[in-house]
């Protein structure tokens, strides 16, 4: 069985979904992103795993469900906090963010026989998903976070394993990507967070 990694921020304003400002004020933002985390733990919490783990950077609030330790992510840069995230795994991890509250227990449901790792590469150039059959922290630290090219130098440096790639995804960072995601899981609240807002802008 897998460990699941969800690696995220206390959704408070100011600090959590900063690009989606404008057209949302800093609360509404938060709230948007507090929906998505929901979401993310909802999905996380009905697929099957050795253990769940929020690996969180500030406090948890009445978003996260039962069944989920929680780790305060460590100091550094957000490669550093991967790293540190998969370091302190025995077994097989599977790490996703925040940001892919369209995400769904089939696309989490992984079988590392005969494979080494797994790779779930974003829209954006970065990647949502990483899992790893025997985490080694090393394949993350040095690997440039939140550029184009993030996704590549870390599919880059899976060289030598034998990898699966999951459907690349897209992340919520604009306003258009929140539109696009929610269209994909028009069920969640992440959804309903957003057609709230939208029609309170009108």
């Amino acid at each position: 069985m897998t460990t699941l990694l969800v690696i995220a921020k206390e959704p408070r304003p100011g600090r959590v979904k900063t690009r989606l400002t404008p057209p949302f004020t800093p609360e509404e933002a938060a709230a948007l992103a507090e929906a998505s985390l929901a979401d993310t733990l909802d999905v996380v919490a009905r697929t099957p795993a050795a253990r769940r783990v929020l690996v969180l950077d500030g406090r948890p609030g009445r978003w996260l469900p039962p069944g989920f330790e929680v780790v305060q992510q460590c100091a550094g840069g957000l490669d550093e906090r991967l790293a540190a995230a998969f370091a302190a795994c025995t077994g097989p991890a599977l790490l996703i963010g925040m940001d892919t509250p369209h995400v769904t227990p089939e696309l989490l449901t992984v079988d590392f026989a005969g494979c080494d790792a797994y790779f779930g590469p974003a829209e954006d150039g970065g990647f949502w998903a990483l899992g790893l059959a025997a985490p080694d922290p090393a394949l993350l630290r040095g690997v440039p976070m939140s550029t184009p090219h993030t996704g590549a130098v870390q599919r880059d440096r899976l060289a030598g394993l034998r990898v699966r790639d999951l459907p690349r995804l897209r992340d919520v960072d604009t306003a258009y990507d929140a539109e696009v995601v929610a269209k994909a899981a028009p069920g969640g609240r992440f959804a309903a967070e957003l057609e709230r807002l939208t029609t309170k802008a009108r």
